[in-house]
């Protein structure tokens, strides 16, 4: 609107009209909870407004999967892991990584100390609990360059156990290891009385199989529309804003959380701890993508050995700078 209109219409007392602001959405991985803060925060303290922009953020869950929403035009943007993201790109679903807040993995399996498990090398003749649903593309590689099957318990060989999102297999002595994050589930086994001193762990980052996770990826075809671009721009900047925010006020971002948290199933203290352990992982990254964690990532997930992740590097197509840009 040129100074001309907006000159006549202060004359007349009248004020100009609001430009609508942008909408988009955005599908999560998971549940509301800390391991999203920034995203909540960047919405509770006034960022996408500031950004034009109107952002609904939708809590993922076990029965929704952020690539199936994508799919379908139920969100604009997706949390996602890159494994299950290359996977399905892989399959025909053209998901481009536009930005990479989290730098480090947090996924590792815990074991009981009892099992006389001590090195990767001892998981060998066990059961053990994995996620799926696109998150035991990291298990599987790791298993694989240790030359260990995972069709079933011997010498060289693993009972893969479908696990909930739960750490009952460990509890119960159904596994003798079970899947978890540094923020989430080993914290779980701890609220349940067991001792750090009884469990050993295997963090996926110190065994060298770590894979980016909580990316945000779109649909390929949406980055010709340079109006998407621009406001993906907007939206990825605005995020990394309420990243760095929640990473110096951990307890704060923590006590955001809980406000959006429409279930009430997360408590104060869990949300705090996961915050300070989320801190951690997006420490280092200002949103941009680093080519050589995407190279690492795609190392691990063809060294599938006969069943690899993906059978093909899907190479610079599969990511961008052209958003991320805007935070160099």
């Amino acid at each position: 609107m040129n100074s001309r209109i907006l000159g006549a219409l202060a004359a007349f007392g009248l004020a100009a009209p609001a430009w609508a602001a942008d909408d988009v959405t955005l599908q999560l991985k998971w549940v509301t909870q800390a391991q999203f803060a920034g995203y909540y925060v960047a919405l509770e303290n006034g960022y996408y407004e500031e950004a034009d922009l109107n952002v609904t953020i939708q809590p993922g869950g076990p029965d929704i999967a952020p690539t199936q929403v994508i799919a379908g035009g139920g969100a604009d943007v997706t949390v996602e892991w890159m494994p299950a993201a290359l996977a399905a790109r892989e399959k025909g679903l053209p998901l481009v990584n536009i930005a990479q807040p989290f730098k480090s993995s947090g996924m590792m399996l815990t074991c009981w100390k009892d099992a006389g498990i001590a090195t990767p090398e001892d998981l060998a003749n066990r059961t053990l609990g994995v996620w799926f649903f696109g998150n035991e593309f990291p298990f599987m590689s790791w298993m694989s360059q240790l030359g260990i099957s995972t069709d079933g318990k011997g010498e060289s060989g693993v009972e893969v156990l479908k696990q909930g999102f739960n750490v009952d297999p460990l509890l119960q002595r159904q596994a003798d290891c079970i899947s978890t994050m540094t923020y989430n589930e080993y914290w779980q086994v701890i609220d349940a009385g067991v001792s750090p001193d009884d469990l050993v762990t295997f963090k996926y980052e110190d065994q060298g199989v770590a894979t980016l996770e909580d990316g945000l990826y779109v649909l390929e075809d949406r980055l010709d529309d340079p109006a998407f671009v621009d406001k993906m721009q907007r939206f990825v900047a605005a995020s990394m804003r309420g990243w760095k925010w929640a990473e110096e006020n951990p307890d704060e971002a923590a006590m955001i959380v809980l406000e959006y948290d429409e279930t009430g199933a997360q408590t104060e203290e869990h949300q705090k701890r996961m915050m300070g352990e989320i801190a951690k992982l997006t420490a280092g990254s200002n949103g941009t993508l680093d080519p050589a964690d995407f190279a690492r990532t795609v190392a691990t997930l063809l060294a599938g050995g006969s069943d690899p992740v993906i059978t093909a590097d899907p190479g610079d197509a599969a990511w961008t700078h052209d958003v991320s840009s805007v935070l160099n």
